[in-house]
């Protein structure tokens, strides 16, 4: 199993000396097809073009290759984090306030393990929430195990994508082998 500590460090200067934001570095697909998911954003409008994706994956190609921090071979996926993002950062809480998410925790906490409301921002380390009944709740963010936003009218009114331009011409390189 590639140590995803190791691979971000790879993968973050990289994409932070472009002008971008590093959102989540993941392995998907298991043993069978597995993808080094890269998730990274502009700064200022949190999402990518689909050549901001080409060019940080065309970036990533060499340094990846040199490190080799994968034993096997592995197909490379960069994207925007999308509409119904991944919350990987304790600003993401912040920055997505008022909106509904889903979080998921390590452990239980007061018995529950998984969240779901509108987020209220941080106090500290701990992520504000309330439920559709009301009740508020304090999520340390150290026991997040997964969290993202849910889709909702509101959330696609303020996430207008940047351009469309262009999807329907990407194809899927064949043959590439990044391991």
């Amino acid at each position: 199993m590639a140590d995803m500590n190791t691979i971000a460090s790879i993968i973050e200067p990289v994409v932070k000396a472009m002008g971008f934001d590093l959102v989540r570095v993941k392995m998907l697909g298991g043993e069978e097809e597995p993808t080094l998911q890269v998730m990274a954003e502009r700064p200022d409008t949190r999402q990518l073009t689909i050549e901001d994706c080409a060019e940080i994956s065309r970036a990533l190609d060499e340094p990846l290759e040199a490190a080799d921090p994968i034993e096997h071979a592995y197909r490379l996926e960069v994207s925007s984090p999308g509409i119904d993002r991944p919350l990987t950062r304790l600003q993401d809480f912040v920055d997505w306030s008022g909106h509904l998410a889903r979080i998921t925790l390590e452990e239980k906490l007061a018995g529950q393990k998984k969240f779901k409301g509108t987020l209220d921002g941080v106090d500290g380390e701990t992520i504000l929430l309330t439920d559709d009944h009301g009740k508020e709740h304090r999520v340390p963010f150290a026991m997040v195990e997964d969290a993202k936003l849910l889709f909702t009218d509101k959330l696609l009114q303020e996430t207008q994508p940047l351009s469309t331009e262009g999807a329907e011409e990407i194809n899927e390189e064949e043959g590439t082998d990044n391991g």
